[in-house]
């Protein structure tokens, strides 16, 4: 029953642990033999094996076979030898003593046990490390088991992790027995014990997130050329491929969204926008303001990176986004300054520099405005429309027509025909 009660032992402690019987076997031989040395001295000839038949440890030690004994912890007196063993025993013949379990003493076997648990924690660590150090970076799953001081523990199987408070989303609810999908950070193998440290706000959730809900992400047919996140709210990520064939915005976002909207719910709500990447900056900074209209972009300082956004009125609180969330997402995601107006206070700006540069600043402004688009500042300039040009721009009526037309004559000009 005694053998039984070790050899199930060691199966339950093997599985739970996950580590090899043998390894076990070979730890507590160990153990024991620390122990023995530690009872009978260093000089001692010990050797330690478990018996696997009998279910016990099993405790030699070699001595050499003499008439006048020395060394006690090397030698036996050939009478003591050939009591214990055979007549035919001679001096100089080595033979193995067998000791009792309880030879070792109390003190011993607690060595020994020290030694055991020290053994089954590195091999448990050993264990942890080598199964989770080529996962890094990965995605994984895992279990609430409680919180703690703000530090969440969780279960990867049957394998502890933490997910430390600066690594946390304040939009998600942490509730023990709760599944959840995390970063697994880092694993500190010096650690006692081997730590498996978890994110969820790191940028890095959402990629690998979004591959395994896009296989032309994952499988590299479409890059993510920037993502910028501020974790729970919203996230932008610029992607961009080079095989004209993969509609690189049409794959990530997918039919009706479905593929955003299943990160997005992993995500306690997180808003995440898919935007096309473009060399050419206008354009990128257009993109990366979605969803915001975006009505004009303007390169103010290439080398200071400073751009101007102009939207339409409507759609300058979606272009701000709340607390600013979107324009500051949109300016770090293409690495310019955006200087945000609207379409009315544009107008006014250019209207304001019409009505300074321009002799005719009485016009109405509409007509202002298109001359100055045209590049028209000058009266000298103006008489190079002809008269039905003159009548197609915005805001001119006949009276004022003649208006002109009488002051080109006084100046001496007149329109073109």
């Amino acid at each position: 029953m005694e053998k039984e009660k070790i050899l199930s032992a060691l199966e339950a402690l093997s599985k739970e642990k996950g580590i090899d019987e043998d390894y076990l076997i070979k730890a507590i031989e160990d153990a024991v033999r620390t122990a023995s040395r530690k009872y009978f001295g260093e000089g001692e000839k010990i050797e330690v094996f478990f018996d696997r038949e009998k279910g016990e440890v099993k405790v030699l030690v070699r001595k050499k076979v003499v008439s006048h004994v020395q060394d006690p912890t090397k030698e036996i007196h050939i009478e003591k030898a050939r009591k214990l063993f055979s007549e035919e025993i001679k001096e100089g013949d080595e033979v193995e003593l067998t000791l009792p379990p309880e030879t070792l003493g109390r003190i011993a076997a607690q060595a020994a046990k020290n030694v055991l648990f020290s053994r089954v924690k590195e091999a448990e660590e050993d264990r942890i490390f080598n199964k989770y150090k080529d996962l890094e970076g990965q995605v994984v799953t895992a279990r609430i088991h409680r919180i703690s001081d703000g530090d969440v523990y969780l279960f990867i199987g049957r394998d502890e992790a933490i997910l430390p408070r600066r690594e946390q989303v304040y939009a998600d609810q942490y509730r023990p027995g709760r599944e959840i999908k995390a970063l697994l950070l880092k694993v500190h193998r010096y650690a006692r014990p081997v730590q498996l440290i978890l994110s969820r706000s790191r940028p890095e959730l959402v990629i690998k997130l979004l591959e395994k809900e896009i296989p032309e992400l994952a499988e590299g047919k479409i890059q993510v050329k920037g993502i910028v996140r501020e974790p729970g709210i919203r996230s932008k990520i610029a992607v961009y491929s080079e095989d004209p064939a993969v509609d690189a915005l049409g794959s990530c976002i997918g039919m009706k969204g479905n593929r955003v909207l299943a990160v997005t719910k992993e995500l306690s709500g997180e808003r995440i926008d898919i935007i096309l990447w473009d060399e050419d900056p206008e354009k990128f900074i257009a993109n990366a303001m979605s969803p915001a209209k975006v009505r004009e972009v303007r390169i103010l300082d290439p080398q200071a990176r400073v751009a101007e956004v102009v939207v339409p009125d409507e759609s300058y609180s979606v272009a701000v986004g709340r607390k600013g969330t979107n324009i500051r997402l949109a300016s770090r995601l293409t690495r310019w300054k955006i200087n945000l107006k609207t379409e009315s206070e544009r107008r006014e700006e250019i209207l304001k520099e019409v009505d300074e540069s321009l002799p005719f600043a009485e016009f109405p402004k509409p007509l202002a405005l298109a001359l100055k688009k045209r590049n028209i500042l000058t009266w000298e300039q103006l008489q190079s429309l002809s008269e039905e040009e003159l009548r197609s721009l915005p805001g001119i009526s006949k009276k004022f027509l003649d208006r002109i037309k009488e002051e080109l004559d006084i100046r001496g000009y007149g329109l073109r025909r």
